[in-house]
């Protein structure tokens, strides 16, 4: 078990995403399916959007978690920016998000996106509020920088802050992660198997959205693939497999990794990591070919990297 905040939850969460055709077309029931497998195992911790599939994967989760809500935590995060070119406050966020998961308080909400025509300490306040409200269990917020972490959580004071972490996108170690720690704010990790390339994923296909990545153009691949043979060089001495590997190194950090799947194959693969133990030597070895900032490519498309992108979708 882990704690974000003074929330308890599974040590490895699921990250709905991937469930609302992001990664190609999926399959409801089967997602459906994965999610009870994903209870059954353990897994507490859901992470959902109100972008995911707009709305589609609140929904989705809704169904799933039905008669089975007593002892999760579901999160879930919004932007004032919306997918029609309209802006949304907090409190019409949640109230949509209440209804699309049909529950009567989400456990951790975030700001999904820090925008740059809202002050981060008006979001946060808002979200304060609802919290003292009993809709929302937990303020969080998505992608700031330790600067902003520190205004936010003056304000109201933050349950978890959710950024991109993995061997290949390693950068919140250079200041949020100790801005974290100080605070007492938890770090959920999204996208720990980068997008499935550290576990040998590269693409399903012209509904897969990760083509629209820099690092899944034909030369990042090509690059980034040298550096993932050390991953599969550890798995084979370990005998586990390379997406395990990965994600131990994760939880070896002491954050909460979200991975996701709509497979339960991969999702009992996933859940197997926390039982393996890397030891220092092999974290060293694992880091010296992921140094940090070395990844080629950037991690989202020049359009994407503004603070308020209009379809957050692969956060």
């Amino acid at each position: 078990m882990a704690k974000i905040g003074s929330l308890n939850v599974s040590a490895q969460g699921f990250g709905a995403m991937g469930l609302s055709s992001v990664y190609g077309q999926a399959d409801d029931a089967e997602s459906i399916r994965t999610i009870h497998r994903a209870i059954e195992l353990g897994v507490t911790f859901f992470d959902t959007a109100t972008a995911y599939g707009s709305g589609h994967n609140e929904e989705l989760l809704g169904k799933a978690i039905a008669g089975r809500r007593n002892g999760l935590v579901i999160a879930s995060k919004f932007t004032h920016a919306r997918q029609d070119g309209t802006r949304t406050s907090p409190r019409a966020a949640v109230e949509a998000s209440l209804r699309r998961l049909n529950v009567d308080h989400i456990d951790l909400y975030y700001l999904h996106r820090v925008d740059t025509l809202v002050p981060i300490e008006e979001s946060v306040g808002l979200l304060g509020q609802l919290k003292d409200e009993g809709k929302i269990g937990g303020v969080g917020i998505s992608e700031a920088s330790a600067a902003q972490i520190r205004r936010a959580h003056a304000e109201s004071p933050l349950t978890a802050l959710q950024s991109e972490y993995s061997l290949w996108t390693r950068d919140v170690e250079v200041e949020i992660l100790a801005a974290t720690r100080e605070l007492g704010i938890g770090f959920v990790a999204y996208s720990p198997l980068g997008r499935g390339f550290l576990a040998g994923a590269e693409s399903s296909g012209a509904t897969d959205r990760r083509a629209i990545h820099p690092r899944f153009r034909p030369d990042a691949i090509a690059a980034n693939s040298v550096r993932r043979r050390t991953i599969e060089d550890v798995a084979e001495r370990l005998r586990v497999t390379p997406a395990q590997v990965s994600l131990a190194w994760v939880l070896a950090k002491g954050v909460v990794p979200i991975p996701g799947t709509r497979h339960i194959r991969h999702l009992e693969d996933n859940w197997a990591a926390g039982d393996i133990h890397l030891d220092e030597g092999t974290i060293e070895e694992l880091e010296a070919a992921f140094p940090r900032g070395a990844t080629f490519g950037d991690r989202y498309p020049p359009e994407q990297l503004r603070q308020v992108p209009a379809e957050p979708a692969l956060a």
